[in-house]
């Protein structure tokens, strides 16, 4: 597969160190201590929970993004497996309820991964393209067969 003209590994080299960054300062603004005994129903808690949830699901699905597209830009990972582990999962977005109880910092990080987010969500959206846009495998081996099998 041919990589769309304006990606290159130089790119994603540096989409995947912003994300490692970004993956740290994640990790170490939601790591929680356990809630005192009787404050596990805390709003703020259940805020922190969600979106911590929320953006560390997202930057993982990030970094392991990433990884497949070095993987292939690199010639180890084959077009077959880009196509099956390849896609970008769906941003699940921040709630305004719970961001309002968050610090301005925490909210800050969160929308850096949206928006990092959403500017990988636009490349795989190119690169799902340019696979839909070649002939599938499967399409042209079905062919074959019908062009062997259908002379009998």
């Amino acid at each position: 597969m041919p990589a769309p003209s304006d990606i290159n590994v130089a790119i994603v080299e540096s989409l995947y160190s912003e994300a490692l960054v970004l993956a740290d300062e994640v990790r170490a603004t939601f790591d929680l201590m356990p809630a005192p005994p009787g404050r596990e129903s805390d709003p703020m808690r259940i805020a922190l929970s969600t979106e911590g949830l929320k953006t560390t699901t997202r930057i993982m699905h990030l970094l392991a993004w990433l990884m497949n597209q070095r993987a292939y830009l690199s010639g180890r990972m084959g077009e077959v497996e880009l196509r099956r582990a390849g896609r970008l999962p769906t941003n699940r977005p921040s709630e305004a309820r719970h961001l309002r109880l968050l610090s301005p910092t925490t909210c800050e990080l969160i929308a850096q991964t949206e928006q990092l987010h959403g500017r990988v969500s636009r490349i795989d959206g190119q690169w799902q393209r340019a696979l839909q846009s070649r002939p599938e495998a499967v399409a042209r081996l079905r062919e074959r067969l019908y062009e062997a099998l259908g002379s009998f």
